[in-house]
């Protein structure tokens, strides 16, 4: 993120789709601001997981078999099968 931005999602972008789920009536701009930094961390950790089976295929680019593949290989992710 640039100087002085914590979070590199919109945190507007964010806000809304809290506010798209009919159980959520207010969101605090904090809880706001830790959906996108564990939103930013997850999508970090999962793409990390996944370079490495691309790497496996000699490849630099990440392919849908790869993200299916760390799903499969990690039990973190179970929640995702």
């Amino acid at each position: 993120p640039g100087p002085g931005r914590l979070a590199r999602l919109p945190l507007s972008r964010v806000k809304a789709l809290v506010k798209a789920d009919p159980d959520v009536s207010l969101a605090s701009q904090e809880a706001v601001f830790v959906l996108a930094r564990a939103t930013e961390l997850f999508v970090e950790t999962i793409a990390k997981d996944a370079y490495v089976y691309a790497q496996q295929g000699k490849r630099k680019t990440l392919q849908r078999k790869d993200l299916d593949n760390a799903i499969e290989a990690i039990d973190e992710f179970a929640f995702l099968e």
